[in-house]
């Protein structure tokens, strides 16, 4: 039977810790001392380059880890800036490595999850290298099957890098040309 993480953490002697919108987590070049669940709102990773430009690493939502791979970090490779009233639970580093150690279960799953976001990544990367809207969405599509409720495109608008309008345009088109209903 493998573990969920989000069980995980709910049961492993965690802590609860609420951050405001616009808080951050953790610093860029802080010790890391804690691994973070979201488990409401919105947490971003952020790297700053040198010329002033902020590059997104990682959108956190709830289900998801704040830089999971800082579990074997010394210190974080970025910043974690809370983009919406977010919830987290945490756990200490020392305890959650102690745990993966001592646990097959929990590095199995760890691993899972570390090679599902390295799939997720590399193809996000793909679908970024594409030039069209209609091929991103195309890749989007391949990959998920479907689109979710119309109240959630301007989500994968963000995940294929397009605005939402082109998006929303795109779907339009292909609903006069086929007939189809994305409701």
């Amino acid at each position: 039977m493998s573990m969920d993480i989000p069980s995980f953490f709910e049961t492993s002697g965690t802590f609860e810790r609420r951050v405001p919108a616009g808080a951050y987590l953790f610093h860029q070049n802080s010790k890391v001392e804690n691994l973070f669940l979201v488990t409401a709102g919105e947490i971003q990773l952020v790297r700053h380059q040198t010329g002033g430009a902020a590059l997104v690493l990682q959108r956190a939502f709830p289900g998801a880890v704040v830089a999971e791979a800082s579990a074997f970090a010394e210190t974080y490779h970025c910043d974690a800036i809370v983009r919406s009233d977010a919830c987290v639970l945490g756990i200490s580093r020392r305890r959650f490595l102690d745990l993966f150690r001592a646990d097959p279960k929990l590095s199995e799953a760890w691993a899972a999850r570390l090679a599902r976001e390295v799939q997720t990544t590399r193809l996000r990367s793909e679908i970024l290298a594409l030039r069209t809207v209609t091929e991103r969405l195309d890749a989007w599509l391949a990959w998920h099957g479907t689109l979710p409720p119309k109240g959630e495109w301007h989500q994968i608008a963000r995940q294929i890098a397009v605005s939402p309008e082109a998006l929303y345009r795109e779907i339009a088109r292909r609903r006069s040309a086929k007939g189809l209903s994305f409701e």
